[in-house]
């Protein structure tokens, strides 16, 4: 059976073949000559569409974001209020950042439209979004802000936290023998309670910790 044509090369299929390419192999895998070979094309046919590995990076995390925003906008509904749509949008954001767990991190890192735009939601756009829409609940200026400033770092947490322990560390050698287990012999609480430290409650943390963050939103409305 004959392969199938490739898509037209473009910017936007440039960013999500990378994008797939880095799930696949990860970050380090990510160059303009492996981009160029994933894309059917020589490295640089690229610099066409982007202008080297930063612009590549950059764009790979607009791109993502983007994505979030377009996805978010589409399920919104003005009837279901504004706590649903930090609920959606907060796993939303989980998403992106459990199915692409070597790019979330640049989506916290990569330097914002400006500096006072904070990621996860680290466009101008995104930025405009969140605060419309918790305006048009009734928020005033300052709520808005501080339910800004507030999700922001609760996502930011949570998600950069559970994508390091979900992440293993990269091996020079995949043929290597998996490191031994940790002597805890001087440690007696540690060994006692490590089956409990191990266990992933990566979920019912994160909705315990936006389920409280709601709360603390909703008591700051009612003060003003």
């Amino acid at each position: 059976m004959p392969d199938e044509p490739r898509p037209p090369l473009n910017r936007r299929s440039i960013l999500e073949l990378a994008i797939d390419l880095v799930d696949r192999e990860g970050l380090h895998k990510l160059t303009m000559r492996r981009l160029g070979a994933e894309c059917g094309v020589e490295a640089m046919a690229l610099y066409r569409y982007v202008h080297g590995r930063e612009d590549l990076l950059s764009g790979i995390v607009d791109h993502l974001v983007d994505r979030l925003r377009t996805d978010q906008l589409a399920a919104r509904r003005r009837e279901d209020g504004w706590q649903d749509f930090l609920v959606r949008l907060a796993h939303g954001v989980r998403q992106i950042a459990l199915d692409h767990p070597e790019l979330f991190p640049l989506v916290a890192t990569r330097p914002p439209e400006a500096p006072w735009v904070r990621p996860p939601l680290r466009s101008l756009q995104w930025m405009e979004t969140f605060l419309d829409t918790l305006l048009s609940y009734g928020f005033d200026d300052i709520a808005a802000v501080v339910a800004y400033r507030s999700y922001t770092t609760f996502l930011l947490g949570q998600l950069l936290l559970e994508v390091s322990a979900r992440t293993p560390a990269p091996r020079a050698d995949s043929a290597s023998r998996p490191e031994p287990e940790r002597d805890l012999s001087d440690y007696p609480q540690l060994r006692r309670l490590q089956p409990m430290l191990a266990q992933d409650r990566s979920l019912e943390e994160f909705e315990d910790a936006l389920e409280a963050l709601l709360d603390r939103l909703e008591a700051l409305l009612a003060r003003r």
